[in-house]
């Protein structure tokens, strides 16, 4: 019978624990948080010093009944949840319930989950820790105070369902902020001037031009460039200077959650949460052949480069044996953590070095396998030898002016031996001081500055980390809220952009809320809640130091809401069809529409653009035509007969249902979680339903259905659904 009933949150884990220790455990996954604050209203007692009011997650109840059954036949309990603020707070929300039953409840805290790391962590438990509890806490108190008390303010000016999250509204702000830069940046001319020169040997140089009239050369007209190319007309191509030189090339740190998440977005192109749902299951453990189950690496939500002697002790080991002792430095290398580091955990890194990407290929799946890789090859780089470079520059004089050709050879591949970067040589040819050249091209181009780059998913996460903005384990939670709303979208390079509605959200918030969502005061918030878990501030102070300004704004915001609305509305040159009065671009809850100004006295009101017809839909109720119209759902067929006719279906793309002896035709569908998807319209008796668009023209090969995709190395494209034959626009 068991003695020890050990709770961990996923039922993946509890597999890995159970098979380690044996008959005496019990091992059970609280699947999560199993408290929360309730769904339906505030739930947090304002005249009680925020006291929270915590009630049992949906679908919990019985999941808790089976713990305090199986509590009661144990002799003690221990909690193994993850070692984050998170986990700490589950642990005590599972503590406070089970308690009663069993009142011996202690803490296991695991950085890995390896068989040496479980049994080590369960001879030496120890209590929930209180500070860690408190920080977590008062997060989630300060986003639920920020979320149920803006957010009904922002559905006075705009529509009801408009969200306003603590963070993630610092987010929109930096991505609108980039989008202002953008439209006010004024592009510069400038020119530059390429040269290729062939050697007397038959080699080719590539060459810039770098200097003219002894300065650093800045062309910026045609006018400037053609005095360059009349001061070089007819003048001899001498080498006058050939310079080379050893560079080495250290290699990055290990990864932290940070810098794994951009990795995986610029390498693999994955988003964050696909990231850190992966690194996960890498860490919650695999079954890896003869091995079993084990936790492949350690705790993927950290901000620190610490690594432990045991890790650096096989890394040593292992390298020597693998590459040579001329891979390994005669001095260890450490990198140095930002002053903000929690410092709670190592850095993110296999369990052990000895399980190379190749030997364990065969028991992951692609996802898991790649990110892996990432991993297992920047822990093993980090720690190598610098890799050496020869640079060798070559300045060619033409008269007043310098063109210099550049070149690398690898001496020495170092820790690029583990980690391959895929960047090239670029060797030139043999050449010497005072050799003439022949010219063989010249070519002057035009060019303007670019304005700041739009942020990817990754360069926000860079800025967010910078500024102090969030945690490790908030990263992919911010990101992706702020993707799933309507403030935001990507462009084809898949960067995001603000919509019309996340600039008008974030102008409204600029203006009512200047010091809440300052990134200076969300940045200092942060350090509070560090603050709050190292036992050095009560969790209390910190909210009433959000709240109480807050409460001010809101309290300001609301005695001019009707001036805040009026900002945001946009007077156009179209006249009323009523009353002939102007027309106002305002919100509602399907998005921007036209209003007449005089409203209320005038409610005549029509969208901004004139409606588009629906190919040839029908309207089932009087048999008219029907124009695409935009709902809170999506696009919808409606009559063009409205306001007289109000028939209304889903919208038809063109498309017959390609299921046999159906009759039906593909319609636009939008899922619970807000995506559009693409059905039959004789559902239920019809199940088909696809996540891309068919298009009218069937396959050329086959005569299949084809649909459009996208991908980030393809772009558009089309795709037959039966032969997968591809199809370009």
């Amino acid at each position: 019978m068991a003695k020890t009933l050990l709770i961990v949150e996923s039922p993946t884990k509890s597999k890995t624990f159970q098979k380690y220790l044996g008959p005496t455990f019990k091992v059970l996954a609280s699947k999560g948080h199993v408290m929360d604050l309730p769904k339906s209203k505030l739930g947090i007692d304002l005249e009680n010093e925020f006291e929270p009011q915590y009630v049992t997650i949906k679908g919990k109840g019985s999941l808790l009944k089976e713990l305090k059954a199986e509590a009661k036949k144990v002799d003690r309990i221990l909690l193994a949840t993850d070692p984050d603020r998170e986990g700490e707070a589950i642990a005590w929300h599972l503590k406070r319930y089970l308690e009663e039953t069993q009142p011996n409840v202690q803490r296991i805290l695991l950085n890995e989950i390896t068989k040496d790391a479980i049994k080590a962590a369960v001879d030496a438990p120890g209590e929930v820790d209180t500070h860690k509890v408190e920080a977590q806490q008062a997060r989630r108190v300060l986003d639920r105070l920020v979320g149920y008390q803006i957010s009904p303010v922002l559905w006075k000016v705009f529509y009801y369902g408009l969200s306003a999250g603590r963070v993630q509204s610092v987010a929109l702000r930096i991505i609108v902020e980039r989008e202002r830069e953008r439209r006010a940046f004024n592009p510069v001319e400038y020119w530059t001037l390429d040269a290729n020169f062939l050697t007397s040997r038959g080699g080719e140089l590539e060459s810039k031009l770098t200097q003219w009239e002894g300065k650093k050369a800045e062309i910026q007209n045609e006018a400037g460039m053609n005095a360059v190319l009349e001061g070089i007309k007819g003048k001899d191509y001498l080498v006058d200077k050939v310079e080379r030189k050893e560079r080495k090339r250290s290699p990055d740190a290990p990864h932290i959650t940070s810098t794994l998440q951009r990795e995986a977005s610029s390498r693999l192109s994955y988003n964050a949460r696909r990231t850190m749902v992966i690194a996960q299951q890498l860490y919650e453990g695999l079954d890896v052949g003869e091995e079993g189950s084990v936790g492949l690496i350690t705790y993927m939500r950290t901000d620190s480069f610490r690594i432990a002697d045991t890790a650096r002790e096989e890394h040593r080991e292992f390298v020597l044996s693998t590459y040579g002792k001329e891979y390994m430095p005669s001095k260890d290398r450490f990198f140095k953590s930002k002053k903000s580091a929690q410092d709670a955990h190592e850095a993110i890194r296999p369990t052990s070095i000895l399980r190379t990407p190749e030997s364990i290929k065969k028991y992951l799946n692609k996802d898991q396998l790649a990110v892996y890789t990432l991993i297992w090859q920047r822990f093993t780089a980090a720690f190598m030898t610098e890799a050496r470079f020869e640079a060798t520059g070559v300045d060619i004089r033409v008269g007043e002016a310098i063109f210099r050709a550049t070149g690398n050879r690898l001496v020495f591949d170092g820790f690029r031996r583990a980690r391959p970067l895929g960047d090239s040589e670029k060797l030139l040819p043999e050449i010497h001081e005072s050799e003439a050249l022949e010219l063989k091209k010249l070519d002057s181009k035009q060019h303007f500055t670019e304005p700041p780059p739009r942020y990817s998913e990754a360069t926000l996460i860079k800025e967010l980390e910078d500024k102090g903005i969030g945690r490790p384990s908030t990263y992919a939670t911010i990101v992706s809220t702020i993707q799933s709303r309507d403030y935001l979208e990507l462009d084809t390079g898949r960067r995001f952009f603000p919509t019309e509605l996340g600039e008008s959200v974030w102008k409204f918030l600029e203006k009512g809320f200047p010091q809440l969502f300052e990134v200076g005061f969300t940045a200092n918030m942060e350090e509070q809640l560090d603050k709050v878990e190292e036992g050095n501030e009560p969790w209390i102070g910190v909210v009433k130091h959000l709240y109480d300004p807050m409460r001010e704004s809101i309290d300001d915001v609301e005695l001019k809401i009707d001036e805040l609305r009026e900002e945001l509305r946009e007077t156009t040159e179209i006249a009323c069809e009523k009353c002939g009065e102007p027309m106002v671009k305002t919100w509602g809850r399907n998005g921007r529409f036209l209003a007449c100004s005089k409203w209320p006295d005038c409610k005549f009101s029509r969208p901004i653009e004139d409606p588009k017809p629906a190919g040839d839909q029908k309207c089932s109720t009087c048999g008219s035509g029907m124009v695409i119209r935009t709902g809170r759902y999506g696009r919808f067929a409606a009559c063009e007969n409205y306001p007289d006719c109000k028939g209304t279906s889903p919208l038809e793309i063109g498309v017959p249902c390609p299921k046999e002896d159906c009759k039906g035709q593909i319609v636009e569908k939008r899922s619970k979680a807000g995506r559009n998807f693409y059905g039959c319209n004789q559902y239920p008796d019809c199940d088909y339903a696809n996540w891309n668009k068919p298009v009218p023209e069937p396959c050329p090969d086959c005569e299949g259905l084809v649909v459009e995709k996208a991908s980030k190395a393809k772009g558009n494209f089309r795709q037959c659904t039966i032969c997968k034959l591809e199809i370009p626009f």
